[in-house]
């Protein structure tokens, strides 16, 4: 594509052309998606990406200001956030898996009603921390999942012994905030 070409595309695309939306993908969607499937090991995961960079990009076109970039670099910095963005998301999704399995008994070995609580009870806790602020969530997770001591968790943070327990504090507080708007009473 020449240079004026680039230039109709994007002015197009930032004015919301439909025509520029179509072209803009067949100009760029490939890249798009090789960007996505790099970080991704599920091809699905990184089709979702490719779209949701399009319609994160057609959402915010008047946005995009041809004076700071090309059209493709900025569809490129739009696929890194959605990328990373997914990537949390399936940590996220990868820890309440995680938090389900490390029950306390075996199933088999549990009364049933009494292990279906639990479970129900680690997918409460396990959302209610995801919920949190990275460093407060990873702080709580240190001291109940791994029973580490405020001055442990410190040593390996690298945090002061001070925000540790802030943190757990905080995030404490916050947790039964959260139960206490939806009603839920943990075990």
């Amino acid at each position: 594509m020449s240079d004026d070409a680039e230039r109709v595309l994007a002015t197009a695309f930032a004015d919301g052309a439909d025509w520029a939306l179509r072209a803009a993908y067949e100009r760029y969607g490939g890249l798009i998606y090789r960007i996505a499937r790099r970080s991704l090991s599920v091809p699905a995961e990184a089709e979702e990406v490719t779209q949701a960079t399009f319609v994160s990009a057609w959402q915010g076109r008047t946005t995009y200001d041809a004076r700071r970039g090309s059209l493709g670099g900025w569809l490129v910095g739009i696929v890194r956030r959605q990328v990373v963005d997914r990537l949390r998301v399936l940590e996220r999704e990868q820890r309440t898996v995680e938090a389900v399995t490390r029950v306390a008994e075996p199933p088999w070995q549990a009364d049933p009603g009494e292990h279906a609580d639990l479970v129900i009870d680690r997918l409460i806790v396990a959302d209610a921390l995801a919920r949190l602020p990275d460093t407060q969530r990873r702080v709580l997770e240190l001291a109940f999942y791994d029973d580490l001591t405020h001055q442990q968790i410190a040593g390996m943070t690298g945090l002061p012994l001070g925000t540790v327990k802030s943190h757990v504090r905080r995030g404490l507080a916050q947790l039964r905030r959260n139960w206490e708007v939806n009603g839920v009473q943990p075990a």
